[in-house]
């Protein structure tokens, strides 16, 4: 196995080893990849059955598309929705339809009609009262949206049509999705008795004293260990719920090599820095020099306002990369044009910076957005008029009105139109140059991509924001240090094989493994993996991701498989085992060792406590006993089981509850932090109420405002929804 760590000393043998895996690959490997994985499980199954792949990649591409329109509307950049996210909306769908069809939910064509106009008591919905709107009145227009529909259903283009087609269904969906969920909620309900116990539950106070002697008194050390002692402790308690595995897994152990640079590394880094500062003071060519890329990383040049830099505290800069430590802004502030600033770090890189202008204006302006994209007249022509027709009745005084009546900027609406103290680059040219401009108070109006802005510039700023050009390097590390981690590398990947081959049990596989790296100063991080729906999280990229499942899910895997080469990804190797295959259902002893020896340790710790604290008449006799502990004071409701000074303590709360009278001392209680004795000093009772309704309306308005998301859960559950989209995409049969 480890053979494999060496072979880049040998590039022939490198050759032979890949052309024969290729030629696996081809005749076998490929064969189960697009052929029996496909047809039993798909990209998943929901109630046992596979999903369809052009279902779910169509909600993709409408997400998206829906995506990219806000975006645009926002006038910010597109970004790749969140498939997972997608999946989940898309697998809730199924589950909710089949719940659909089962009680017989329906929309006929009227109340379809009456959903999407807002008729027959139906409010019209928020996203057609902001798209189709009567430019006169200001209010939802029933024919702008019967004409976009018939517009869609007659499109020549397919994609439209079907876009109309999804629509319709998402709809249609949603209206079924309001019927079924109403249908549960009014088979929701509080008795008066359940109302009552949650009124005591609040109300009623208890007033105690006690000690705690926490657990950490006595080290995990001093308690003897055998594995006699688990295995009989496990028997015992396998049946607890804390046995009991509710979701199958697998479980990877990792440990990852970082390829850093060396102390000699980081010398000639310092000296390559310092000449480099030198040749840019002397340059008289700025451009030519930040753009070669031998002398920045970072090849972006601009000596207009585009390269503004601002501290890193500003968010806008952070997105668009332009920023300065924060710490140093007094250093950029007070400079003089011409003056080279650095070596600074900032975010893990070395920056020399010249300061070339800076920009002194920050703005603020609001306005009314009538969209229009500047290649269609004849919308650029009807917003033109309904400019022109508005631009004579605003003023500073009614500006706030009209904004809310007819901008159709979804990103400054809910503002009044406001954008506060921007710079010029950071608008569109013809938006800044007003703002620039024109002076405090003017109202005016100018044509952008996205239509006509009539502005009212609102206030001006002077500041000190410096306009740079920037050479940037980052220190890593040389070939020699990348050999020395290599063979590093190869060293303990040997090893590893060494040590673990010749034993045949797993879990002595694994704990062989643990044993090494611990002993070679590295330090292994476990990673859960779910059988139902396999996410990986830590790693950078992709590559990585696939080797640590296939390691985990591949036919035949068993515990103890060590990865069959390391993982070389951002600067660092990662070496794996895979060291838990975990079944639905109780666990075996093996997956559950780790759990039975914390618990077996606490058993044994309580009974060490409880031991000398038992017979004891007050609390200052057990304080006597016991070391470092004092008597405490708090106050309990049955609702809220914290313990003032111990936190969260369910089952000791539970017990001063269960019929202990005042007056009274417990015997010794397992908590959470320790072993308590609880005196009840005094109950408040509280007065019987006249009725418990405020306790019964708040209590099923809680369980109304979860029941969708609970009962989604539950039902995706019971549909035993299984996402194998990173499988299906490795060929990986489970």
């Amino acid at each position: 196995m480890a053979i494999i760590g060496k072979i880049r000393e040998k590039s022939w043998l490198m050759l032979v080893l890949i052309g024969g895996a290729l030629m696996a690959f081809i005749f076998t490997d490929y064969n189960k990849m697009t052929g029996n994985v496909e047809s039993k499980y798909g990209i998943g199954t929901v109630y046992g059955e596979k999903v369809k792949e052009q279902d779910f990649n169509r909600d993709v591409e409408m997400a998206q598309l829906n995506a990219d329109r806000q975006a645009q509307q926002q006038q910010q950049p597109s970004k790749p929705v969140d498939k997972a996210q997608v999946w989940k909306m898309f697998t809730d769908r199924l589950v909710l339809s089949a719940e659909f069809e089962a009680l017989g939910i329906d929309v006929s064509d009227n109340e379809f009609d009456a959903y999407l106009y807002g008729e027959e008591g139906f409010d019209v919905l928020p996203e057609f009262t902001q798209s189709f709107t009567d430019s006169a009145t200001g209010m939802f227009d029933k024919k702008l949206l019967q004409s976009r529909i018939e517009e869609m259903e007659n499109s020549e283009e397919p994609d439209v049509q079907q876009q109309w087609k999804d629509s319709k269904q998402y709809y249609q969906d949603k209206i079924k999705q309001e019927k079924y969920f109403a249908i549960i909620n009014q088979g929701i309900y509080v008795t008066t008795l359940e109302a009552k116990n949650e009124y005591v539950a609040q109300k009623e106070i208890k007033t105690v004293s006690y000690v705690v002697q926490r657990y950490g008194a006595i080290k995990d050390e001093e308690i003897e260990v055998t594995d006699d002692a688990l295995k009989a402790y496990y028997e015992e308690h396998k049946n607890e719920p804390k046995f009991n595995n509710k979701v199958a897994s697998r479980e990877v152990k990792f440990f990852d090599i970082n390829v850093l640079p060396s102390g000699q590394d980081s010398t000639s880094f310092d000296n390559e820095i310092a000449t480099l500062k030198e040749k840019f003071i002397a340059t008289s060519n700025d451009s030519l020099f930040v753009t070669n890329h031998l002398n920045s990383d970072f090849n972006f040049y601009s000596s207009t306002h585009q390269a503004t830099y601002k501290p890193d505290s500003d968010e806008k800069a952070q997105q668009r990369g332009l920023s300065y430590p924060a710490a140093m802004d007094s250093v950029f502030t007070n400079a003089q044009i011409g003056d080279v600033i650095g070596p600074f770090q900032d975010r893990g890189v070395t920056r020399i910076a010249k300061v070339l202008d800076f920009n002194t204006n920050l703005l603020s302006v609001r306005h009314i957005l009538i969209a229009a994209q500047r290649m269609d007249t004849v919308a650029v022509g009807i917003a033109k008029a309904k400019v022109d027709s508005l631009l004579p009745l605003i003023n500073k005084d009614n500006f706030f009105e009209y904004v809310m009546n007819y901008s159709e900027d979804p990103g400054s609406k809910n503002t009044g139109g406001e954008y506060k103290d921007f710079m010029d680059y950071e608008m569109v040219p013809e938006f800044s140059n007003f703002a620039t401009d024109e002076p405090v108070g003017k109202i005016g109006y100018v044509q952008t991509d996205y239509g006509f802005h009539i502005i009212e510039v609102l206030d001006k700023k002077q500041v000190k924001y410096p306009v740079l050009a920037v050479v940037q390097k980052s220190l890593v590390a040389s070939q020699e240090t990348i050999d020395q981690t290599d063979e590093e590398v190869d060293n303990i990947i040997y090893l590893l094989d060494e040590k673990m081959s010749p034993i045949e049990n797993g879990a002595e596989k694994v704990a062989m493994f643990d044993t090494i790296v611990k002993e070679n100063g590295y330090f292994a991080r476990p990673l859960q993996i779910q059988d139902n729906g396999p996410t990986v999280y830590g790693f950078n990229s992709t590559f990585a991701e696939d080797k640590i499942l296939k390691l985990a899910f591949q036919t035949g895997a068993q515990v103890g498989d060590l990865i069959d080469s390391p993982i070389k990804e951002n600067g660092r190797y990662i070496i794996a085992v895979l060291s838990s295959i975990k079944n639905e259902g109780i666990l075996s002893f093996e997956d559950a060792k780790d759990i039975v020896k914390a618990e077996y340790i606490q058993a044994e710790k309580v009974k060490m406590l409880s031991d000398k604290m038992y017979g004891a008449k007050t609390l200052e006799e057990i304080k006597g006993k016991l070391e470092r502990v004092n008597i405490n004071k708090g106050e309990l409701t049955f609702a809220n089981p914290q313990i003032t000074g111990a936190g969260f303590e369910p089952y000791v709360v539970g017990t001063v509850f269960a019929g202990l009278k005042d007056g009274e001392m417990t015997n010794p209680i397992k908590g959470k932090a320790g072993v308590y004795v609880v005196l009840l000093e005094k109950t408040e009772k509280v007065p019987t109420a006249a009725n418990y309704q405020a306790e019964k309306d708040q209590m099923l308005a809680s369980a109304r405002a979860s029941v969708q998301v609970n009962l989604t859960k539950g039902l995706a559950k019971l549909a035993d929804v299984v996402d194998n989209r990173r499988f299906y995409q490795l060929g990986v049969r489970r």
